[in-house]
């Protein structure tokens, strides 16, 4: 007899914080890959989104910093990872913790503030779509529900 929850999807989730300060977004770059993300990561087994975002956080930067608001979820699936649920939070304003931040090294070469209108030059189409999203919910107040990085619903 066939499992039944063979047939559910087993998406791969992971949550990432959002930093705005004048217009511009904190990117951080990857050691591997090459590439710019804002900081945060896979969910580890039984972990919520809120909290992978919290300890990403801390491992990556040193920033001990629970997000206030869920942004944007993200439904992305891609066909080299299959479904992907990605979660973007507000995670206030850096304010004097900029000064204190350390980069995972293992992870992480360096970070910078890039203007919202710059995020092509720095990251993939779909992740510069969900990011400017963000970034929009973060001005509205509002949670927006993506597909691909686009918007389908605005609770």
């Amino acid at each position: 007899m066939i499992d039944p929850a063979a047939q559910f999807a087993a998406p791969r989730v992971a949550a990432g914080a959002l930093f705005v300060h004048s217009g511009e977004i904190l990117l951080v770059h990857k050691t591997y890959g090459h590439h710019w993300d804002i900081p945060g990561g896979y969910l580890d087994p039984g972990e919520s989104p809120a909290a992978a975002c919290q300890r990403e956080l801390y491992e990556e930067l040193r920033i001990d910093r629970k997000p206030i608001r869920m942004l944007v979820h993200d439904w992305a699936p891609t066909e080299a990872d299959g479904d992907k649920l990605l979660y973007v939070f507000d995670c206030g304003s850096l304010g004097s913790d900029q000064g204190a931040i350390e980069l995972d090294r293992s992870e992480l070469d360096r970070w910078s503030w890039i203007p919202v209108d710059h995020l092509g030059d720095h990251v993939v189409p779909r992740l510069a779509r969900r990011l400017r999203q963000a970034h929009n919910a973060h001005t509205s107040g509002k949670t927006i529900y993506l597909e691909h990085g686009e918007p389908a619903l605005v609770l």
